[in-house]
């Protein structure tokens, strides 16, 4: 059997489960079998003692027994959530992929894009590249700082979350029919990285974007939580009901289902423009507003820091939702090209992964089995 190490963000966020969901279509179709999937957590941050990231420990373990290493996808570049030891990743042995990452900048108070405080160094990202055999960066913005940093490595993937249709018939029934409602997906401002008028602007926004979606017909008006840390923030909305599941397959099915979602979450916008659900998104930082940029729909988001009133903005996409199916056609051959290439990538990682295995298999010395007692 094939041992497969997959490094990938936890936390609290159930968008990085969605992303993991994309990761496994993909090891799937590469590898045409089963493998065992060992996952551990970028970081030890959010679980005290517990194995994370490629530490000494983890490493030393991968080597007694891994055929392969993935990392991703998530934003881990910024923001300094992957626990790498530099020395222990020189001695890693099976081949290693780096898979939809990326490194975006937030908004500082002058309204200007500047570097996160957080962002994992430039030397644990070059160390990362040169001991890669395969690296994707999730979006254009990284694989221009890769680039820049010198990395041999920056080529464009994507994210997997924009393929997600591929497991839709897998989704739950959900006990209620959510068809005719209208989904607003939430972030806690304390959580977004923007200027403080920006920060205490958002309240009043998420107000009124509700108004206007009971406005125009929304049966029901839901608040969606990605964490448990937006339901604070949700809760203070009175006369609104907020949802929030841990459960990653009644979120997306929940996605699936709904008549709109306007967004602040990428990672409940691009599973919307898989299932072909109506959606509209608003954006915080360059990690969203490239990622965006990079699936071919910069001309549908909304810059929270530069497109002025965020609730007209909705209010100009909800006037020209039509206009949303014709981008999702006009991009149909950007998409094309992106799945051929995660799954071109998948299918040589799972190639080294298999001649790793194989070279394993004639250096490991074989014993004869004992002869069964007469």
């Amino acid at each position: 059997m094939i041992n497969l190490f997959c490094i990938r963000p936890k936390g609290f966020n159930v968008g990085n489960d969605a992303i993991f969901q994309g990761v496994q279509h993909f090891l799937y179709k590469a590898f045409g079998e089963v493998v065992n999937l060992i996952t551990l957590p970028a970081t030890a941050k959010y679980e005290s003692h517990a194995k994370a990231g490629l530490t000494a420990s983890t490493v030393y373990e991968i080597n007694q027994y891994g055929h392969g290493v993935l990392i991703g996808g998530g934003n881990l570049y910024e923001n300094g959530e992957l626990d790498v030891n530099l020395q222990s990743l020189r001695c890693l042995e099976p081949p290693l992929m780096l898979f939809s990452l990326s490194r975006g900048r937030v908004y500082g108070r002058n309204h200007q894009l500047v570097n996160r405080t957080d962002a994992i160094s430039d030397a644990v990202i070059s160390g990362l590249d040169a001991q890669a055999s395969y690296s994707l960066a999730r979006d254009h913005a990284t694989a221009k700082y890769l680039e820049q940093i010198g990395c041999r490595h920056c080529d464009v993937g994507g994210c997997p979350t924009i393929f997600l249709d591929t497991m839709r018939d897998r989704l739950p029934k959900l006990p209620e029919d959510g068809s005719r409602d209208a989904l607003v997906s939430v972030r806690h401002p304390q959580l977004m990285s923007v200027p403080l008028p920006k920060q205490a602007q958002v309240h009043n926004d998420v107000t009124q974007i509700v108004e206007l979606l009971r406005d125009r017909g929304y049966e029901r008006v839901r608040l969606l939580c990605h964490d448990h840390r937006d339901i604070s923030f949700a809760a203070s909305f009175p006369g609104v009901e907020y949802i929030y599941t841990s459960d990653i397959h009644s979120y997306l099915a929940m996605l699936n289902q709904c008549a709109l979602n306007v967004s602040y979450r990428l990672h409940s916008f691009l599973p919307c423009l898989s299932f072909g659900r109506p959606a509209i998104k608003v954006s915080y930082d360059e990690r969203a507003l490239s990622l965006v940029e990079t699936i071919g729909f910069d001309s549908w988001n909304i810059d929270m820091v530069h497109h002025g009133s965020v609730v007209d903005q909705v209010a100009d996409r909800l006037e020209r939702l039509d206009e949303l199916s014709e981008l999702r056609t006009a991009v149909k051959p950007l998409w094309r090209d992106m799945y051929a290439n995660m799954a071109a990538t998948f299918g040589n990682f799972a190639g080294d992964v298999r001649r790793f295995q194989a070279a394993l298999e004639t250096t490991t010395p074989s014993y004869p089995r004992l002869a069964k007692a007469a």
